[in-house]
């Protein structure tokens, strides 16, 4: 019963209003999940598992209590283990910004944290990542996850991105990477139908394959393939039940 549920209101609720309205509606679903079986790595809380979610509502995905996905729990443990994020004076725009991320962000005394974003009404700066409206060389760490799915030119906004990263500069880009060996897009398909029918989702304009780092370096970023869940035992996998193929997308100032 759950999971129909949630993929109808994914398809049917804009994003902007799940984005501002979803943690009222989870808060019964935190108590009714309660238990011991997983836990969250970034709010620290513990259920019998997580709710389902996505289009095709994935099993033991979504933490009810600070909306964080199996994704997002990755890169957290990333960024602990991986990064000097949590202690390292840093400057820090975050791009569409998930909101598991953000008051623990904004809390972090060695951050200055901006985020900014077109769309969502999360964000504290309301700009175009095709027009990145800061200096050259103006932050230490950007973070893009999710976006370039979304956006006219990928390559163009990852130029953007490295144009204002700092010498020695560093980032995360996830977006959606499918078993194909190369990027498919088409700007002739506009249809939502057809688009959700190609590319898997009605507002994404391409579908990432494997040539997802090589094609992001165009921009002159550098871009690295981490396999970092690789990396950690299968009883940390399993109790924060973290995505078992997801890549770390890396990437530094070119």
């Amino acid at each position: 019963m759950m999971k129909p549920l949630v993929s109808w209101v994914i398809r049917h609720i804009p994003r902007k209003y799940l984005q501002l309205f979803s943690h009222l509606l989870l808060k019964g679903a935190a108590v009714a999940y309660w238990g011991n079986n997983v836990s969250c790595n970034i709010c620290q809380s513990h259920f019998r598992k997580f709710l389902p979610y996505g289009r095709k509502a994935r099993e033991n995905a979504l933490c009810p209590n600070c909306q964080a996905l199996e994704r997002h729990r990755l890169m957290w443990l990333f960024l602990e283990q991986e990064t000097p994020f949590f202690s390292k004076p840093l400057k820090v725009l975050h791009i569409a910004p998930e909101s598991c991320f953000i008051k623990r962000f904004e809390k972090l005394p060695n951050l200055e944290y901006i985020t900014g974003d077109l769309e969502s009404p999360l964000a504290t700066v309301k700009m175009d990542i095709h027009q990145i409206p800061f200096e050259a060389e103006s932050f230490d760490v950007v973070f893009c996850n999710h976006v370039l799915e979304h956006v006219e030119s990928d390559i163009k906004a990852c130029k953007e991105i490295n144009r204002v990263l700092k010498p020695g500069g560093w980032g995360i880009i996830q977006s959606p990477v499918y078993p194909i060996p190369e990027t498919l897009e088409d700007p002739s398909i506009t249809s939502p139908k057809e688009r959700e029918k190609v590319f898997g989702q009605s507002d994404h304009v391409r579908k990432y394959g494997k040539d997802y780092a090589k094609r992001l370096s165009q921009s002159g970023l550098k871009v690295t393939e981490h396999p970092f869940v690789k990396t950690l035992p299968k009883e940390t996998i399993a109790r924060h039940a973290l995505p078992a193929e997801e890549i770390i997308f890396y990437c530094s100032k070119g």
